[in-house]
């Protein structure tokens, strides 16, 4: 997804969203205006979600494609252009530049038409959430209600309400939380039942709020926490003001009790952690409509508000549009909607600021100040939020679907989408199916954003710039726009794209950009950032811009009853759009040109009686039959050395209801085609289409043409009507590269001279044993700080495109090094750019020189695979280029454990919003798989066959959950899953794919998933050796080697060692780690033996585990005893064994385990085994209904243990120290050790069974005071085993608590909680909770319990 953050001034941004490394935001923000001249030292950033000071990109302009379209409409946007030299604000027109509409002729097409201001227009919006209490999105110019229906299409807002409660004699409910809530009496509710679930509200909010909410919350909650220390700490200063110096025995421990409160407060203070209040919903049919209702008494703060019976109830959106919100505190709103006869509620809120943001600048609506209106302030909208707050704001595939169902069901006119990422493959996958067929068959007409990551080419993002069914928008800057919503000292000249929009062509040859529009504006942003307006900039502000547009074309059509379809809007703004640029290879960049509202309409109105039709194209290199292909594009010194022939395939499209007869039929269109160049691309004169489509070929000869880029287009226009410009086009992009020349090959650019926005291009023919890159980049002539966008781009099919970047800024002339890998003989474009805003307060130029040289070191494989033998694997190094360092490094620092599904389910969802519009339900398959981790550790799940897509994948969900045995979640994750901190223990991952047909999810039932595992201290480094042997024998080591180019040179990389490999690593996982060979050349003293950039993958199988000889000398000690011996402990052990497996469900079969319990103490009096095992046995019986027996028999249980054993003699073996090479010895004190913890778990249980006793039963335990039994007890426990540790530990706290030492108390449970490296227990919780709460601490208690929801949630959340 593209998204971004706030930064300092117009020409910095950051990114908001961070799903992945390679994802760069679409959307770029400002928070206010500053001068872009001040000074800043010199700085590298690589550009990415991560913050980082370039975020914007630039564009280039294209001219229009259109012959006979005149050039006038674009005069208004040049003069205006041209007359910024000084270009001067006033209110007026600055307030215009905030909501730019005059670039796109809107100002024109509402002067002249102000009816069609969007009236009658439907648009949707797919994004972060629409804010339906954010200015100007509440009615439309015409009095209607702006946004009808607010989605949360993800499922993260989602809440099980499936519990019925019923009110009591008071009219409360109990609410999932457990919270007494009291219902209004004024609610009408016929049934009586109330369904409640409940929601950490963290969950709903993004990080921003949140990160407010917290500083808000633990302001107040240091406030509460420092009153409770201060009386602490009187309570202490009193105590030693009377007790001076207590010599008392109990004294001293009641002077330690309230130390201990005073330290257990101020360690409180120093682990805060706010994970947020809980808030209880609650769901109820009124007789017509399901209502709901939401307590917020946890985030208010204040008892007096929040209440549940002060809550206004809300009903799903759509039916009363109607919001609330949380609190005053937050100021975030949210609606409600309720699926599946009330078992399911969606708290649906935005997960960012950005779908307000788009919402407005497409449709708001200010009519106290109508120069801030959004573009098409009459049409509505509805959100169909995409973005899922468990992944930050990163869409799903999930929320994808359902949002095209939404738009299906409200009847949309448009879809509006400003999220996107790079793909594998262009047009294809799951989302993009659909889409045609919404596009194809609903007549929607799907808008979205081209993508951020400028300035290079071939970097357009899915689905925006890969997708023939969307039109794809790339930004562009105006000079007003420069000046007032940028504020930059001093504007442009003239209009150009910004440096970070993304350029076409796509891997398939297609445009990628179909038109551009301003990208960036002020629009309206949620309440909850507790302001009106904020400045963004991006593709995710230029597609809602055009949106708004058509959403303008598409009121007018509506109005003049011309018949509306997304091809013939699409055609009317493509042929119509002013021309941004004269040269033609800038069409990639600005695609068509810049939409022109005015002038699409009267194309409209002049294709009134067209077919309603457009044009598929698919291309076929002669002698190839794939892939099909949508435009031709040559990258590649071979590609471009011949002559090629090309087949294209021109079908007519019509909408799926045109009829046979009446359209189909009759259609027939005699078609001129033309080319650009004549000289580089021959094509035929004329073809006669038809329903059934026509065949042409194109000849391409690249011979004669220099080196570079070069765009070209053949394009077919109606005999009869040429007017309508052009109706189809074949883009056809060639890139000749240069050849390198040199040891090592080098390419130097001196003397390259830059302007704002100004962008040079080299294209590369990357040396065959090239590997990695190094680039010296020198500034001069700077008298104002410069910021410089670098880029790199390799294309290989079937993979993204492989991209390095960086932004650098030059605040001096100074010099700046990086280094990159690159992959061998493949063309690579180098762009380097000064972004559009950086120096244009200068009138000098920037100077750069500019050299990067080219290295490598060639393997023989490139993915070296250890098969877990001791073998060593042979590697033979080449240099091809130059002499180079041959350092081999090789780390393994991961491990990936391979596990099959233990459970899968198939579930029809039940819901309307997972039915398509075909009336096909969809089904989710969810994969169940356990596994468990010996020590804490940083794991991440790994799907091979999903991972790593979204839009190019035929599945519509891969998202997945890890949660421990208390049903506590972990982390959650999609296409990119991230690595999550577990500690000791047992997980549960379910995985949730999602398609209509069952045959392709039953093929994943089995579906391979691995556990990634970073070995952090254990990374394994891996040896080199000369020699085969070198791993056994230990000698011949390898380090390093001077490569000749040609002259191979032979290594070996050895196994791990045995010894090295971490445990828990069972035979069949892999091992990964990276390997390197080279070193870069010294940019300076201080980097001599830096790696080279170019790494590669390196595995290694886990073998089978060693024979363990430990058990066999076990065996051998055992076979002392005599057959008979060994067979009568056989046969008692088996005894013991069946007696755990019995079950006391009932009388009977209780009866049957007293009858064999009886037998086996008479025949085994004194066998301490056998009496620990009946403990076990009773400890596991069902307690629920009388409890005060059930701890009597554990009592009774415990002393038997306890009397089996001769304390005496225990202790006396215990006291020696036996020989370490005696085995008897040793198996001797194995045995008695064994025997002393039966000992200590017979006194652990016996203390908290009287300690239990003693709590149901008061009045009962101060009988015989003088004969403490639970003092006695414990004694007796402290004498075999510390009792303050994890495992017996409980019994001190209990201790403690009953002297009424609750200080002491707390101190011990903390440590034993802090010191438990495995999963949070409940038990040690819920009596932290109860000491706290008998101290008094309320804060602390209400901190913990909200914890508890956290921790121990009842159930898992829905999906």
């Amino acid at each position: 997804m593209w998204l971004g953050s706030c930064a300092s001034s117009a020409t910095a941004a950051a990114a908001l969203h961070k799903p992945v490394a390679h994802l760069r935001p679409l959307l770029r923000v400002s928070a206010s205006c500053s001068s872009n001249s001040s000074p800043a030292p010199p700085t590298v950033a690589a550009r990415g979600p991560s913050p980082s000071p370039g975020v914007a990109a630039t564009a280039m302009p294209s001219p229009n494609s259109a012959p006979t379209t005149p050039t006038t409409p674009a005069e208004e946007t040049t003069a205006a252009a041209a007359a910024t030299s000084g270009f001067r604000l006033t209110e007026p027109s600055f307030l215009e530049s905030l909501m730019p509409k005059k670039e796109t002729g809107v100002d024109r097409f509402l002067a002249a038409h102000p009816e069609y201001d969007g009236r009658g227009a439907l648009i949707a919006i797919f994004d972060s959430g629409v804010d339906p209490a954010a200015a100007g999105l509440q009615t439309t110019s015409d009095g209607k209600p702006k946004i009808l229906d607010v989605i949360d299409c993800t499922g993260s807002g989602d809440v099980d309400t499936s519990k019925v409660v019923k009110a009591d004699a008071d009219g409360a409910i109990v609410g999932a939380s457990g919270t007494r809530l009291i219902v209004n009496s004024s609610w009408k509710n016929p049934s009586q039942e109330w369904r409640v679930g409940y929601k950490l509200v963290y969950e709903l909010f993004t990080d921003t709020l949140i990160s407010r909410l917290k500083k808000e919350r633990k302001k107040k909650w240091d406030e509460e926490n420092q009153e409770a220390i201060s009386g602490a700490l009187n309570q202490l200063n009193e105590f030693e003001k009377k007790h001076s110096k207590p010599d008392d025995a109990k004294l001293k421990k009641a002077k330690e009790d309230l130390q201990d409160r005073l330290d257990c407060l101020r360690k409180q203070a120093d682990g805060y952690d706010d994970r947020g209040p809980v808030i209880d919903v609650v769901v109820w049919h009124d007789g017509d409509v399901w209502r709901v209702a939401v307590d917020t008494q946890g985030l208010e703060g204040n008892k007096d508000c929040g209440k549940l019976a002060d809550f206004v109830p809300l009903t799903n959106y759509r039916i009363e549009r109607k919001f609330g919100i949380f609190s005053k505190l937050d100021a975030c709103s949210f609606v409600a909607n309720v699926y599946d006869d009330g078992n399911l509620v969606s708290i649906v809120t935005d997960c960012s600021p950005h779908a307000t943001h788009v919402a407005g600048i497409a449709a708001a609506f200010h009519p106290e100040e109508p120069l801030l209106n959004g573009v098409a302030p009459g049409a509505q909208l509805i959100s169909c939020r995409i973005g899922d707050t468990r992944l930050g704001s990163m869409e799903t595939g999930t929320g994808l679907v359902r949002a095209l169902i939404a738009a299906v069901e409200h009847k949309c006119d448009l879809i509006n989408m400003s999220y996107g990422e790079p793909t594998i493959l262009p047009d294809y996958g799951r989302f993009i199916d659909l889409v045609n067929e919404v596009v194809d068959k609903h007549r929607i007409i799907f808008i979205s954003s081209a993508g951020n990551n400028g300035p290079a080419l071939n970097t357009v993002g899915a689905p925006g710039g890969t997708s023939s069914s969307i039109i794809g928008i790339g930004a562009y800057v105006s000079p007003s726009m420069a000046a007032g919503a940028h504020c930059v000292v001093q504007a442009p000249s003239e209009g150009m794209e910004y440096t970070w929009s993304s350029r076409g062509p796509t891997a398939d040859g297609d445009l990628g950009v179909s038109i551009s529009a301003p990208g960036g504006a002020v629009a309206p942003v949620p309440t909850w950032t507790l302001q009106s307006r904020m400045l963004m900039n991006g593709t995710s502000m230029s597609s809602p811009s055009a949106c708004g547009g058509v959403a303008l074309l598409v009121s007018a059509m509506k109005a003049e009853a011309i018949p509306l379809s997304p091809y013939t809007v699409r055609k009317a703004i493509e042929n119509t759009a002013a021309s941004i640029s004269d040269v033609p290879e800038e069409k990639l960049t600005t695609g068509h040109g810049l939409l022109q509202v005015d002038r699409a309409f009267e194309y409209a109105r002049q294709a009134k009686k067209l077919s309603l039709v457009s044009y598929k194209i698919s291309i076929n290199q002669v002698g190839k039959s794939t892939p099909n292909l949508r435009g031709i594009y040559l990258r590649g010194s071979n590609a471009c050395q011949q002559t090629s022939e090309w087949t294209v395939q021109l079908n007519p499209k019509f909408h799926e209801d045109a009829s046979n007869l009446e359209q189909l039929v009759p259609f027939e269109e005699c078609l001129q085609l033309h080319s650009t160049d004549s000289s580089v691309v021959n094509i035929p004169e004329y073809i006669l289409l038809t329903n059934n489509g026509r065949s042409f070929n194109i000849v391409v000869n690249p011979d004669n043409i220099s080196s570079g880029l070069h765009y070209y287009e053949v394009y077919g226009m109606d005999c009869r009507a040429p007017w309508r410009g052009p109706i189809f086009r074949v883009p056809v992009t060639v890139i000749k590269p240069i050849a390198l020349s040199g040891e090592p090959p080098v390419l130097s650019l001196s003397k390259l001279y830059f302007k704002s926005g100004h962008i040079e291009r080299r294209f590369i023919n990357v040396p065959v044993g090239a590997s990695w890159a190094e680039v010296t980049m020198r500034t001069s002539a700077l008298d104002t700080p410069r910021r410089f966008f670098l880029d790199t781009v390799q294309m290989c099919p079937l993979k993204r495109p492989i991209k390095w970047e960086a932004v650098v800024t030059f605040s001096s002339p100074s010099i700046k090094n990086f280094s990159f890998s690159v992959e061998g003989g493949l063309t690579m474009e180098l762009s380097i750019a000064q972004f559009w805003s950086s120096g244009n307060a200068s009138h000098e130029p920037t100077c750069v020189d500019f050299e990067i040289v080219f290295h490598g070191i060639s393997v023989n494989q490139k993915v070296i695979a250890l098969d877990g033998s001791e073998s060593p694997m042979c590697i033979v190094a080449r240099s091809l280029l130059a002499s180079e360092r041959l350092v081999p490094v090789a780390n393994l620092n991961k491990i990936r454990i391979p596990y099959r599904p233990v459970e899968s389910n198939f579930c029809p969802l039940p819901t309307s919003r997972d039915r398509l519009p075909s009336g096909k339900q969809i089904i989710a398959l969810t994969l169940t798989y356990k596994f468990k981790l010996e020590d804490s550790a940083e794991v991440k799940p790994h799907l091979p066959l999903l991972n790593n897509r979204i839009y190019d994948n035929k599945f519509e969900s891969q998202f997945y959950r890890i949660s421990d045995s208390n049903k506590s979640v972990y982390s959650s994750g999609d296409v990119y899953p991230s690595y999550v901190k577990l500690p000791k223990g047992e997980y549960t991952l379910q995985l949730y794919i999602r398609h209509e047909n069952v045959q392709f999810l039953e093929k994943l039932k089995h579906l391979v998933l691995f556990i990634e595992r970073k070995l952090e201290k254990d990374s394994i480094p891996l040896s080199f050796y000369s020699e085969p042997d070198g791993p056994i024998v230990g000698n011949a080591t390898f380090k390093s080697s001077i490569l000749v180019p040609g002259e191979p040179e032979a290594f070996y990389v050895g196994p791990p060692s045995t010894e090295k490999l971490p445990k828990s690593s069972p035979p069949g996982s892999v091992l990964v780690g990276s390997i390197t060979y080279g070193v870069v050349s010294s940019f300076n003293k201080n980097e001599q033996n830096q790696h080279a950039p170019a790494s590669y993958s390196i595995l290694c199988v886990v073998p089978p585990s060693k024979v363990d000889d430990n058990k066999e000398k076990e065996v051998s000690v055992g076979t002392k005893k005599s057959v008979s011996e060994r067979l009568n402990d056989e046969v008692r052990d088996t005894k013991i064994k069946f007696l755990s497996s019995l079950k006391q469900e009932n009388e009977d079969h209780k009866s049957a385990w007293t009858e064999l319990v009886a037998s086996l103490k008479s025949e085994y009096p004194k066998y301490t085994p056998l009496f620990a095992k009946i403990l076990d046995c009773v400890l596991q019986e069902s307690t629920s209904d009388d409890k005060i027996s059930h701890h009597k028999e554990v009592i009774v249980a415990a002393d038997e243990v306890v009397d089996s054993i001769d304390k005496e003699e225990l202790a006396k073996l215990l006291s020696l120290k036996p020989d370490p090479e005696d085995e008897e010895s040793q198996k001797t004190k194995k045995k008695m050790e064994e025997t002393r913890d039966q000992l200590a778990d017979a006194l652990y249980q016996k203390g908290l069974a009287l300690a239990e006793i003693e709590s149901l039963k008061p009045d009962e335990s101060t009988e015989a005071s003088a004969k403490d039994v639970f003092e006695e007890n414990y004694k007796e426990l402290i004498k075999w085993v510390d009792a303050k540790t994890t495992k017996y530990g409980t019994l001190t706290v209990l201790r403690e608590r009953r002297c009424g030492r609750c200080g002491t108390a707390l101190k011990v449970l903390n440590n034993m909680i802090q010191e438990d490296s495995e999963q949070p227990k409940k038990k040690l919780y819920d009596l932290k909770i109860q000491l706290i709460e008998e101290i008094g601490w309320a804060h602390v208690s209400a901190y913990e319990k909200q914890w508890m929801h956290v921790r121990f949630p009842p159930s898992l959340p829905p999906f």
